[in-house]
């Protein structure tokens, strides 16, 4: 998928909301439920998008474009990110998650040269255990296997198991959300420099602004306790040994708008590194747009 091919289908994904907007969200064994009011709606998670998961079940399309650039002298370059996630609602109450797929391109980066290819996938399933509208708090766990079917040259053909625990507390127009994972490697020798397990936790914020305007902000942090192969941090590009004294910590700011309605939304974040590790983190653009069934 290139780029223009992306920007289409954002773009149709945009559109389609304009025209279908369902009062219930659909879900394929059972009756549809009921949406939330504008207001106490949450923004779906913007960075880290293969792991960063909130606790809602919804059926939805998201497209994805990131353009990062790894600012340090050792790695220099730049990376680019295009990928499509498909979630299901099973039941109201389980999801199937399709959260990894896509393709990478690296430009001039010092170690990984100007490879690219196709990610390896990952879905799961994700079972939102509390659903209280009434106050407005939610939480979910899930799991999910990543299979190593990418291509090595761009930090993929990994085999991975995931777990994750999310919670999200609305306070009438501020919805705040915390996302833990264990990423469980399968192989250490596998990968391009091996890999190792990592520990993740996503913190998000928004707030309804208007009906068209939510702003974002989201921190992000990436652990690994083991050491060795190259000694960075793979973050959220792949589970390489980091170390902890790699341990990486990001900030995101951005905002969600939708132009046409509820379902369907464009949303964009600015991400800068908060410390200054060895890592394939510098600064990251992040683009989506999303349409909610």
């Amino acid at each position: 998928m290139n780029n223009k091919q992306l920007s289409l289908l954002s773009l149709g994904l945009l559109a389609a909301g304009s025209v279908l907007n369902a009062s219930d969200g659909f879900v394929l064994f059972g009756e549809n439920v009921e949406k939330p009011a504008a207001e106490d709606k949450f923004v779906r998670p913007i960075t880290a998008p293969y792991f960063n998961e909130d606790s809602f079940v919804t059926t939805d399309l998201r497209a994805w474009y990131l353009n990062h650039q790894f600012g340090n002298d050792t790695l220099g370059g730049d990376v680019t990110v295009m990928a499509l996630q498909i979630r299901v609602a099973l039941t109201e109450s389980l999801q199937f998650v399709a959260y990894k797929d896509g393709y990478t391109e690296f430009d001039g980066a010092a170690i990984l040269g100007n490879n690219e290819g196709f990610n390896d996938l990952g879905a799961g399933l994700k079972w939102a255990f509390i659903q209280d509208w009434e106050n407005n708090f939610h939480m979910a766990a899930g799991i999910g296997y990543e299979f190593g079917i990418g291509d090595i040259d761009v930090l993929q053909d990994t085999n991975e198991l995931r777990l994750w625990l999310s919670a999200n507390k609305g306070f009438g127009r501020l919805h705040l959300g915390a996302t833990v994972n264990a990423i469980l490697a399968e192989d250490d020798s596998d990968g391009l420099a091996g890999n190792s397990d990592m520990y993740m936790l996503h913190l998000h914020a928004d707030y309804y602004l208007t009906d068209w305007l939510s702003p974002v902000v989201e921190i992000n942090g990436y652990f690994s306790d083991d050491e060795g192969g190259l000694g960075v941090s793979g973050v959220d590009a792949g589970s390489l040994y980091g170390g902890g004294e790699n341990d990486v910590y990001t900030i995101a700011i951005g905002a969600e708008v939708r132009p046409f309605c509820e379902n369907s939304a464009f949303r964009v974040a600015y991400e800068k590194e908060l410390n200054d590790n060895v890592s394939l983190f510098g600064s990251r653009w992040t683009v989506s747009a999303i349409y909610e069934f």
